[in-house]
């Protein structure tokens, strides 16, 4: 699986301190100025990247022609390069610098609230997207723009504190449902479509395990490009701050995570179980929505793409920018979830399944939900398109050389939907509620064929 060495946090951990405020409710949030001047950066750098791949592809062609001509083209050679070199070296200063003066420039005549990007709906839904492709790059050069993995309440992040999470959480319970999003998501997306499915804005699976089971939903927010081993170390340590510092005493946990956030889910719980954190025993029930156990095949298809491009100079160039893309995005090729699945592998090899088993948490139910776009999941196309991003069979963890412990009733199949119908729609509020309602014990031992039976029903 490939990656990407860690790379040290102080040097952001300062610019962090400069960049963020304190709030009402003890939450943090980042300085407009700071916000815009990141962006400024972060677009500079991006169309000083996308020059680059023209001055390389150009030269990669030139290079053929003139190796073709031989000697006799050197002296239009040695034009063409100076020429070429010297109008790509201004375009590309330009396209850097202008974006960072106008960012720069705005930033520090920016003073109202909220901020321009975070502070708004359509802004941070472009962050997410934007952490989700090069989070571990925004890590890196632009932390103002990395999303840092909090529990969220009312629009703000909100630090595992007893005073701030009674103030978060004042009808506080006992019972604690834990919502982690996918790839390229926020919290906010556990809402999608409720008009539409429920004839109500804001209608959740969490607003209605509040109403009908009394628990108390938590919704967490994260840089989806980084790790999943990484944002599983975090999620682990952010549960165990929470449950110490949650206003009431916690009886009872319930995760549950939509694609790549249930990666991070399993990953957090075998960190956990290893560290002996107090919360794994809490956990009675982990739910996964549409998760790739066993990696996506459109994550291999752009790894693949991006190697075969790298085999041409012509076409490198691309190749590379298409291997800029996040390690999370990487990590989602076959479901890497532990830091050994991808360090020190060769991140310019084909892709190939090394990932290890991960066990599930020994006094947990656990729970899947696949979608198909057709009304089955036993056809080609299915195996294929799946939900449009999942696999079938990768969501029950059911392959060749992995196969995840579902017990026979646990899994669901619901055709006719796709990836994010998953998040918010009536057939599945309907089965988590059913599974909570009937909770079972969870165990080793069942086999393929127990899995694909139990999940033959179709969505309403």
């Amino acid at each position: 699986m490939p990656g990407r060495t860690a790379r040290p946090l102080s040097r952001n951990l300062v610019r962090c301190k400069l960049m963020v405020k304190r709030v009402r409710g003890g939450s943090f949030a980042v300085d407009g100025d700071a916000e815009i001047g990141a962006a400024g950066r972060l677009v500079g750098d991006v169309l000083a990247g996308a020059v680059g791949v023209v001055r390389d592809t150009h030269r990669a062609i030139a290079d053929r022609v003139f190796t073709a001509v031989g000697p006799v083209s050197w002296p239009v050679r040695a034009v063409h390069d100076a020429v070429a070199g010297g109008v790509y070296a201004i375009v590309r200063g330009a396209h850097a610098a202008l974006p960072r003066l106008i960012g720069t420039t705005a930033g520090y005549g920016w003073r109202p609230e909220p901020a321009p990007l975070s502070g708004r709906r359509a802004g941070r839904f472009t962050l997410a997207v934007v952490n989700g492709i090069w989070g571990d790059t925004l890590s890196d050069q632009h932390p103002e723009l990395a999303t840092p993995m909090a529990v969220r309440s009312r629009g703000a992040d909100v630090p595992p504190t007893v005073v701030a999470l009674r103030a978060a959480f004042p009808a506080a319970t006992p019972r604690i449902v834990l919502f982690i999003h996918g790839l390229c998501e926020t919290e906010e997306y556990w809402s999608l479509d409720s008009r539409r499915h429920h004839g109500a804005v804001g209608t959740t699976l969490g607003s209605r395990l509040q109403r009908e089971f009394g628990y108390t939903p938590v919704y967490l927010r994260y840089n989806t490009g980084l790790h999943v081993s990484d944002n599983g170390r975090r999620l682990a340590e952010l549960i165990e701050d929470l449950i110490a510092g949650w206003p009431v005493a916690v009886d009872e946990i319930t995760v549950i995570g939509h694609s790549m956030g249930g990666l991070v889910i399993r990953s957090a719980g075998q960190q956990a179980a290893v560290a002996g954190h107090r919360w794994v025993p809490a956990v009675r029930h982990v739910v996964f929505l549409g998760t790739p156990h066993l990696g996506a095949p459109l994550a291999r298809g752009v790894h693949t793409v991006a190697w075969m491009l790298a085999r041409f100079p012509e076409s490198r160039p691309v190749g590379e920018l298409l291997s800029r893309r996040s390690v999370g995005v990487q990590d989602l090729a076959y479901g890497a979830l532990v830091e050994d699945d991808w360090r020190g592998a060769d991140p310019a090899a084909l892709p190939s399944d090394g990932c290890t088993d991960v066990p599930f948490l020994p006094r947990a139910n656990h729970y899947f939900i696949g979608a198909t776009i057709g009304s089955r999941h036993d056809n080609p196309l299915a195996a294929v398109v799946g939900d449009l991003f999942v696999p079938f069979d990768s969501a029950a963890g059911q392959g060749d050389r992995r196969r995840l412990p579902f017990l026979s009733g646990n899994g669901r199949h619901l055709g006719g939907l796709h990836h994010f119908d998953l998040l918010n729609h009536p057939a599945v509020h309907d089965q988590v509620c059913a599974w909570l309602t009937e909770p079972r014990g969870d165990g080793e031992g069942a086999t393929a064929d127990d899995v694909r039976r139990s999940a033959t029903a179709s969505a309403p």
